[in-house]
């Protein structure tokens, strides 16, 4: 049985000059990332450019490449100049030019401080396009990758232990060195080329050292603070009731570094912490406030803390600097991590009805748990007490639990999906420039599929 297929002809010239508007279908992702990236202010970018030398490539289609790349899984910056010869959709972006990776990842390094201005003007976009108007929103954190690996951390004892190590070493080797015409040398022993390895890690290890130092001096301010806290709260309850208090006396914290403190060698601002799953990594703590209607990021920023419990008041001041033709924030859900006396104050400061969990919820509760109403608020019930009876209305767990289908889903998308799970650049201020770009990046990808 014969079939008949249609011609392959790769050899044929076009009639007619092609356009590469017929590259891609209408409302393709590629489209709207050029479209946008058309109506965003890059004054301070191009005023960068000193006009001398051969002609740059132009700042938006670069812009619009990190956009593009970012929203579709595609970081590296050999990946993004390779996709401008193999991807359509990456051509159709470059306009059939081919900029190389080093144009690329100099571009994303230099002008990673003017791109924070851009994420509030996406915001802005989306709301004259009638997609955003801020009301309630959900804040929480995620753990990502440092560029940094876990095995190169250096802790304050190991560090002492092999410091003392290679200075031995170095005495052998100088003690070798003297005795050189009189003794027998190990074959292939490099005296010089050793010692100067040696000095090397020395000097590696002594500024690690003094990072470990400066952390602990850090650490034990703090320590210290709270502990002088402890003990006027202490001194107060005992002046108000006329008894001792109950309960150990607070201890004093031990100033200096501890066996355990480290710092990582390949990126030294990056932290060890907890990862879901168990374990640790080298990562930074990166958050964000996704609006509740629209999944949009309308707040982020990126912490070397571990603990979500001290981001509340950040993602706030950030909050209150939004445009107010944005609209205004009336609500904030957070999960339990955020819970303490002190941030749900601050969210009354700010006129903001405050939804922190105080504990983790247990799954599965049964039907009387469900259904019930609380009892009615005693008289006189500070903001932390009205906050928990919210949280046991219908209508207060109704409202909390959009609070996993808004922000979670977020976090998953950029990692499951977007495929961003480390950082490519090292040091905190880089890598907060980079997390700006990915959620500019999953905006432009939601405000694509709202806009639809």
């Amino acid at each position: 049985m014969s079939h008949t297929f249609r011609q392959l002809d790769r050899d044929t010239l076009f009639l007619l000059p092609p356009s590469m508007h017929d590259w891609l279908p209408e409302g393709h992702l590629a489209r709207f990332v050029v479209e946008i990236v058309g109506q965003l202010d890059l004054t301070a970018i191009k005023s960068a450019y000193a006009g001398r030398g051969s002609r740059a490539h132009h700042p938006e289609m670069l812009l619009a490449l990190l956009f593009y790349g970012y929203a579709t899984g595609v970081f590296s910056s050999r990946k993004l100049e390779q996709a401008t010869y193999d991807s359509v959709a990456f051509r159709y972006i470059a306009a059939n030019e081919h900029p190389d990776h080093d144009t690329i990842a100099s571009f994303r390094k230099r002008f990673l401080p003017e791109l924070s201005s851009l994420f509030v003007q996406v915001l802005l976009i989306a709301q004259q396009m009638g997609c955003l108007k801020l009301g309630k929103v959900s804040l929480d954190g995620t753990k990502i990758k440092a560029n940094a690996s876990k095995h190169r951390a250096l802790s304050w004892k190991y560090a002492n232990q092999l410091e003392a190590q290679l200075k031995a070493e170095v005495t052998d080797l100088l003690r070798q060195a003297e005795d050189a015409d009189n003794s027998e040398r190990p074959d292939g022993l490099d005296i010089p080329a050793e010692l100067a390895r040696r000095e090397k890690r020395l000097e590696a290890i002594a500024r690690a050292k003094a990072e470990i130092e400066h952390r602990g001096k850090e650490r034990y301010a703090e320590e210290q603070a709270e502990y002088e806290e402890k003990l006027a709260k202490r001194k107060a309850k005992e002046q108000k009731t006329g008894k001792k208090a109950r309960g150990k006396q607070p201890k004093p914290p031990e100033p200096g570094p501890k066996d355990k403190d480290q710092v990582n060698l390949t990126d030294d601002e990056s932290r060890i912490m907890p990862i879901n799953g168990g374990g640790f990594d080298q990562c930074y703590n990166a958050q964000a406030s996704v609006d509740l209607e629209t999944m949009l990021i309308v707040g982020q920023h990126l912490t070397q803390n571990p603990n979500d419990k001290q981001e509340l008041d950040p993602a706030l001041e950030l909050l209150k600097t939004l445009p107010q033709s944005l609209g205004t924030v009336d609500t904030l859900l957070a999960d339990a991590g955020y819970f303490s006396e002190a941030n749900v104050e601050s969210c009354q400061e700010e006129t903001i009805l405050p939804f922190i969990s105080a504990h983790r919820d247990k799954h599965n509760p049964n039907l009387k748990e469900r259904f019930s109403e609380p009892e009615p608020l005693a008289e006189g019930a500070d903001c932390v007490e009205a906050m928990k009876h919210r949280l046991q209305t219908q209508d207060g767990r109704a409202l909390y639990a959009k609070r996993k289908c808004t922000v979670e889903p977020v976090f998953g998308i950029i990692k499951a999906i977007m495929g961003f799970r480390q950082f490519l650049l090292r040091g905190v201020e880089s890598v907060r420039g980079e997390w700006n770009l990915v959620c500019m990046a999953w905006n432009l990808k939601r405000l694509h599929v709202l806009a639809a």
